[in-house]
């Protein structure tokens, strides 16, 4: 007997043609129906494979097939009879979870009411996933990659995934490194490793990405208010003692004046470099990321490739030195004081070395352009020597003419480059004469003195030098170049060329000439005690917006005054007051360079960090401090820098220096790197004496910690005590300082 008959699959029919029923053979669960009927017009719903095909509870899970449609309100997933939510659907594909109380049974998919055929999946035991991802915290340039790792204990391995940038590969097996490049745009992305059995296990890294691209200038800007902005990395929660410390130092043959520069892509994209100045005349470029110090080049300023005789040394200094008067300003020896500066545009670095014959009878002092790619000198270094001399009566001065002296001139200030043309200062060696102030300007391109580009600061007296406590010419937004001298003769109020003790103000658009300048009414007083008030140096505040004075700087010396003038008007001199915006007397004196930030004044003299706010409204600090540190820091105080994320994780940066290790210092000791809040540096984050392993190297006098990419390099003289060079195992020592990789 033959008949029309349908089978049923769960809710599909199936039409077959006339059969005989005694040979109609089913197999699975189906039902038989018979009679006329016709099958509906419908795709049937087919599930071909599922991937994985067993696993634990919150596992996921990939079902391949036909016919799913879309994902409708009536479209479900059952596992053995348990919903199951989706994650994502189209027709031939769903990504589902294993739902909490599944059960080893069918996976079967329902769309329109419409179940497919049920395919087996063997829910498993759960397992305890586990995920960790190495490192835990960093920080890298938008141009770097960095390499991460997953631990997991789950077979499948992990999935990657950041708020920005790209993975490759996009899965890793424990243990494998992905690399994860950064997108263009600066900020702070978290990276996760996510589980792929389980996708509820996962571990994320938060990375810091900076699109700084260097750090080429004495406290980071022409203006020197010190501030970094662009730092992701370091935040006031993980400075900390369980998350920061030191990384690694390297070596060098030299005590560190100079403050070390930053800089990024160089050599190539992604690669970052730290340049570092020694007093043994060396210069040193490492890989800034690298623990194992890897020199790109190493060089000497005074051997025969850069200008020097093939003979010469660094000048020995301190006690039966050549230099000052044995107090050792700068010990053991004399060669590279003065901070480098950086052009980026031709990857040039200019810097001053000093240096002597074998025999102790002729002193250098010259000028370099260093290509940064090859450590060769651009151009001839510049001589700088008693040839250059300015008409004068002064000390030392013959036949009229004051004549540079490159043995008593002590090139400490920081180099200043602005619109082509790079900027040098000179004081004494601890007021070892004959001396005077000087500034010179010289062509970025040649080296070579620029018309009207000599500036003495005491042509027909004695003294005046620029200091600043290594501090570097500041220039503001006009162009107008600013300084501070030391104490020593004056008579710019009766129209005189001396600017002892004066805060000067220069044109930069021919060479060299005074414009505006200001001295404190008892200046007399300040040059016949050796109260410098150059001792610090000029920092010249961001312009303001409002308030009664737009344009301002800040700087003060030994008397502990600290002066706030109006750029366009600084006051000049008169003998019955201070023609200045505000006085502050901090009572202790000043050997340092502020930081400037959000209107937040940091000044470290000597005693206690202060912190003042600006009121733009008025163009005046508050009278107090709005908070000061814990910590006393003795002479010299201390130049701090700043780091933050734009107005957002204000660290302030300080050294203490206070055992630097010479003749005159209290005594010989590491130098204490300091971290403050910044919004209030009552609050000490961290300081490297907290744990051994952070203990840096010896202190040298008024050296500057650089922070770059979520990390802060230091200068020190490594385990010098103060002795002739070589008299201990380490003459010289960078510190690098950031975030522990665990």
């Amino acid at each position: 007997m033959t008949t029309s008959i349908f089978v049923r699959f769960s809710d599909s029919l199936i039409a077959i043609a006339a059969v005989s029923m005694a040979s109609l053979t089913l197999y699975g669960c189906a039902e038989v129906v018979t009679g006329s009927r016709q099958a509906p017009d419908v795709p049937m719903i087919i599930v071909g494979s599922l991937s994985p095909n067993s696993g634990a509870v919150g596992a996921a899970v990939t079902i391949t097939g036909t016919n799913f449609g879309t994902m409708q309100g009536s479209s479900t997933v059952t596992f053995n009879g348990t919903a199951a939510a989706a994650t994502s659907w189209s027709s031939t594909s769903v990504a589902v979870t294993v739902p909490a109380g599944a059960t080893t049974g069918n996976v079967v998919v329902t769309v329109g009411g419409r179940a497919s055929n049920g395919v087996s999946f063997t829910v498993t035991a759960s397992q305890n996933i586990t995920v960790s991802v190495f490192p835990k915290r960093g920080g890298i340039t938008v141009q770097q990659t960095l390499s991460v790792t997953a631990t997991t204990n789950d077979s499948q391995g992990v999935t990657w995934t950041a708020t920005g940038g790209s993975f490759f590969p996009l899965k890793s097996l424990t243990g494998a490194s992905v690399t994860y490049t950064p997108p263009s745009t600066a900020g702070t992305y978290t990276i996760t490793a996510t589980s792929v059995t389980n996708i509820a296990v996962n571990a994320s890294v938060t990375v810091g990405v900076t699109d700084l691209s260097g750090v080429y200038t004495y406290h980071n800007d022409l203006s020197r208010d010190g501030v970094n902005e662009k730092e992701y990395a370091l935040t006031t929660s993980n400075v900390n003692t369980g998350s920061f410390g030191k990384l690694f130092s390297c070596t060098v043959d030299g005590a560190i004046y100079a403050q070390p520069l930053w800089v990024a892509n160089l050599p190539a994209a992604g690669v970052n470099s730290i340049i570092v100045a020694t007093q043994h005349d060396s210069l040193y470029f490492f890989d800034a990321d690298s623990n194992s110090c890897v020199q790109r080049w190493k060089l000497s300023l005074i051997d025969a490739n850069h200008g020097g005789t093939g003979s010469e040394v660094p000048v020995p200094s301190g006690i039966g030195g050549f230099v000052g008067t044995g107090l050792g300003d700068i010990t053991p020896e004399v060669g590279v004081t003065g901070t480098p500066v950086i052009d980026p545009s031709t990857k040039t670095l200019y810097v001053v070395s000093k240096s002597m014959n074998s025999a102790g009878t002729t002193f250098y002092q010259r000028l370099h352009a260093i290509d940064l790619t090859t450590g060769n000198e651009r151009v001839t270094p510049q001589d700088i020597s008693s040839s250059i001399s300015v008409p004068g009566t002064g000390a030392g001065s013959v036949s009229g003419q004051v004549a540079f002296d490159p043995l008593n001139q002590n090139q400490r200030p920081g180099l200043l480059l602005y619109n082509g043309v790079v900027y040098v200062g000179w004081s004494s060696h601890e007021d070892g004469g004959p001396w005077h102030g000087w500034l010179m300007a010289f062509s970025a391109s040649t080296l070579a003195l620029v018309a009207n580009g000599v500036f003495n600061s005491t042509p027909n007296q004695i003294g005046g030098g620029i200091w600043m406590g290594g501090g570097a010419p500041a220039v503001d937004s006009s162009g107008y170049l600013y300084l501070i001298t030391g104490n020593g003769g004056f008579d710019a109020n009766t129209g005189g060329s001396n600017y002892g003790d004066s805060v000067v103000k220069f044109s930069t658009t021919s060479g060299l000439s005074v414009v505006d300048y200001f001295a404190p009414l008892d200046q007399a007083f300040l040059g016949a005690n050796d109260m410098d008030f150059g001792s610090g140096a000029t920092t010249v505040l961001v312009d303001q917006t409002s308030g009664p004075v737009p344009h301002l700087a800040i700087g003060g010396g030994k008397e502990g005054y600290l002066f706030m003038l109006n750029r366009d008007n600084l006051g000049g001199f008169s003998g019955s007051m201070n023609n200045v915006v505000q006085t502050i007397n901090l009572g202790n004196s000043i050997y340092a360079t502020p930081v400037f930030w959000q209107n937040n004044l940091y000044i470290v003299p000597v005693g206690n960090l202060r912190q003042f706010i600006l009121t733009p409204s008025t163009g005046q600090f508050r009278g107090a401090p709005f908070s000061q540190s814990a910590t006393r820091y003795g002479f010299p105080g201390a130049t701090p820098s700043l780091s933050s994320s734009g107005a957002t994780n204000g660290i302030l940066w300080a050294l203490d220096n206070t055992l630097y290790c010479t003749p005159h210092s209290p005594g010989c000791g590491a130098t204490v790197l300091h971290a403050y809040d910044a919004t209030n540096v009552a609050t000490d984050l961290w300081d490297s004496s907290q744990a051994a392993g952070d203990q840096a190297g010896n202190a040298v006098k008024f050296t500057v910690p650089t922070v770059a990419n979520g990390k802060v390099y230091v200068g020190t003289r490594g385990n010098n005590t103060g002795g002739i060079y070589g008299s201990t195992s380490v003459s010289g020592e960078l510190e690098v300082y950031g975030l522990k990789p665990n």
